[in-house]
């Protein structure tokens, strides 16, 4: 299976990829295919992956910095880490998935799609992995875990200063305040709800993203 861009979004695919559109196209083709034989991808998914996944995704691209490294915790069929890092080449991109039939299948895309993305298998919250791929400018992830759980992951693998940029769902709001208790004690300085894609995507993105504060020094951030 081979899906092109649907007529309708190729205007939209051409604006957020540019040149890099027949590597999105490709990226496609892997989830259509192997993502789906691999059970990565639902089937039912094919047919809104331009839509639901790689636009979604790759749209994360308006609130990250230029030449900014991004790791993406959780990445399973490589969603938001690899259609950002096509949307991006200016960023350096690592993968972090622990289950290894997952990292098999990103380390193939990463390679036939000829991508300067890291795979790393592991749980984000890991020592070993927190020392491979921490001081992050950015932390990315998508459908991982509800957001208390998911600061507690991603915070420790952001640089002082640095943002942890989820994609969430209609419910951000809601989670950020239930979660608003423990922000402090997470290392939460800043947090709020962005949208991604509104002028180009019939849906917009809905993001959380928290700022890392400073470590603490005699019980005042420094």
């Amino acid at each position: 299976m081979e899906p092109q861009v649907p007529a309708e979004l190729e205007g939209v695919a051409a604006q957020i990829f540019g040149d890099r559109l027949p590597i999105a196209v490709k990226y496609a083709q892997w989830l259509a295919g192997e993502g789906v034989t691999r059970g990565l991808i639902g089937p039912r998914e094919v047919d809104r992956l331009w839509s639901r996944h790689i636009l979604n995704c790759a749209v994360l691209g308006e609130v990250v910095d230029q030449g900014a490294r991004v790791v993406d915790v959780g990445s399973g069929a490589g969603l938001p880490g690899i259609p950002l890092a096509i949307a991006r080449p200016d960023l350096t991109v690592v993968l972090v998935e622990p289950l290894l039939r997952r990292t098999t299948f990103l380390g193939e895309v990463v390679k036939d799609l000829d991508l300067p993305v890291t795979v790393v298998r592991g749980r984000a919250e890991q020592p070993g992995v927190i020392r491979e791929v921490g001081g992050a400018d950015y932390v990315t992830s998508r459908a991982v875990a509800p957001l208390e759980k998911l600061l507690g992951w991603s915070l420790p693998l952001v640089r002082e200063g640095g943002k942890m940029v989820a994609l969430k769902g209609s419910s951000a709001a809601d989670e950020i305040e239930r979660a608003r208790p423990s922000l402090d004690r997470l290392g939460v300085v800043e947090i709020e709800v962005l949208l991604s894609g509104e002028e180009l995507l019939e849906t917009p993105t809905t993001i959380v993203q928290a700022v890392r504060a400073a470590h603490r020094r005699g019980g005042r951030r420094r």
